[in-house]
């Protein structure tokens, strides 16, 4: 997905604005506006940035900024999930998989977000499920990364 995909994905739903922030901010989200931070180098952290806030749009409530309190973090969380489902769900990894993609950077080229993106959605997926799962007649591998395909008997 590209940015200006979600982007006007989001239309109608939030108002998002590309804004200069401090440079440690690199978006926020609040009574369903989002600012993205203008001085991001490349559309592929805008998209996983942008995704990241469209999930505290869907899924937080309140001010999580203090990262200290549990429950502001389990939202973090959440959003960061939703993210991770929306720009890089399970079947992402089955695709890339039968196009011959064979690394992460490769698979982050594939998917077109960052390298760090995909690592923090392969951690957690393998939080999730364990080192494997089996998804849609194959089973992937988190850890090292891989799909297995089964011949059918």
């Amino acid at each position: 997905m590209q940015y200006e995909t979600l982007l006007e994905e989001a239309q109608g739903q939030v108002y998002i604005y590309e804004k200069v922030l401090n440079r440690n901010i690199k978006g926020l989200q609040a009574d369903n506006v989002i600012w993205i931070n203008k001085g991001i180098p490349t559309k592929r952290e805008k998209l996983t940035i942008l995704a990241e806030e469209l999930g505290h749009y869907h899924t937080s409530y309140g001010n999580i900024l203090d990262q200290s309190c549990v429950q502001n973090k389990k939202q973090e969380l959440r959003a960061r999930q939703w993210a991770y489902k929306k720009l890089f769900p399970l079947s992402k990894i089955v695709q890339a998989h039968k196009k011959g993609i064979r690394n992460k950077y490769e698979l982050a080229e594939y998917i077109g977000v960052t390298e760090e993106f995909v690592e923090a959605a392969l951690k957690r997926y393998q939080d999730k499920y364990g080192d494997v799962i089996d998804f849609e007649g194959v089973t992937i591998c988190f850890n090292p990364l891989g799909v297995v395909e089964w011949f059918d008997i």
